[in-house]
């Protein structure tokens, strides 16, 4: 329980706070975590500040971009990436504005199916970037579904009856658009994609990807070793997280509850030219 390089504040579509975030991972003795909110990173100025309080822990800031391919989606993650430049931030905001506009339709196709979801109501839930797990929440607060993943699997998947698409970028775009602000490149979840899991691997390795989750939550121990495989012999980082969000999920692991290697967090700071954390 040291690293964790995949986690989400209620910045994005987490539910904890930046604070509460970091205050957890700091009272759990972890060492290096990274805040990888979804096309935002409006939530890590708090943590930082929250951070302080912590003087072992270390913050590697972060994001996650959706892109498309025929028929699926591949998850892209930045670490330390150039936050504050302002053509960065703009692109960000046409990322989230766009998902305002799937969520309303998401919104209008559950109600045509019979499912009185209110569109204030979903906002009232994000926060900050509105996603589609609020979406969800708003399902599950009008007793349509049992859990969060009842409304992908059911309505909000990307093949459900009330899904709405949103404007992304393919996935080496999105490679290219995080080493284009001085950041790292990293695929999520490839399990996603395991059966052409090659295919988009060269293709963003293409682009300059650098590394590949390995160790993520509900993957077994042959999956983990399997991937691994994959990333070794590519020449890419086993990276992983625990992809917290707090939704409640019985699926869903803790802050910090995946086992991912201190090496791969250094290796990614090497590569993004930063100083090795002290650990």
């Amino acid at each position: 329980m040291h690293v964790d390089l995949h986690l989400h504040t209620t910045a994005s579509d987490g539910v904890l706070t930046p604070t509460q975030l970091v205050t957890l991972a700091g009272q759990r003795g972890m060492k290096i975590i990274a805040v990888t909110d979804h096309d935002t990173t409006n939530g890590l100025a708090e943590a930082y500040e929250t951070a302080k309080a912590f003087p072992e822990l270390n913050i590697i800031p972060g994001i996650e971009l959706s892109t498309d391919i025929p028929g699926n989606e591949v998850h892209i993650l930045g670490y330390f990436i150039d936050q504050s430049d302002s053509d960065f931030q703009a692109k960000l905001a046409e990322f989230r504005e766009s998902r305002v506009g799937r969520g309303k339709r998401m919104v209008e196709l559950l109600n045509e199916m019979g499912m009185s979801v209110k569109w204030e109501r979903v906002q009232e839930l994000a926060q900050g970037a509105v996603g589609r797990p609020h979406v969800a929440q708003a399902l599950l607060e009008g007793g349509y579904i049992s859990e969060i993943k009842e409304a992908f699997d059911k309505y909000i998947g990307r093949n459900g009856p009330a899904y709405a698409e949103r404007y992304k970028m393919g996935p080496a775009e999105a490679v290219g658009f995080i080493k284009s602000f001085n950041g790292v490149a990293v695929m999520a979840h490839p399990f996603d994609v395991i059966n052409n899991l090659d295919s988009v691997l060269d293709q963003l390795q293409g682009a300059g990807l650098v590394g590949m989750e390995v160790h993520y939550q509900g993957y077994s121990t042959d999956l983990v070793a399997q991937l691994a495989g994959i990333a070794k012999r590519r020449g890419l980082i086993p990276c992983g997280g625990s992809d917290y969000h707090g939704m409640g999920s019985r699926m869903e692991i803790g802050v910090g509850e995946v086992d991912v290697p201190i090496e791969s967090a250094q290796q990614l700071a090497g590569l993004a030219g930063k100083a090795p954390f002290r650990v």
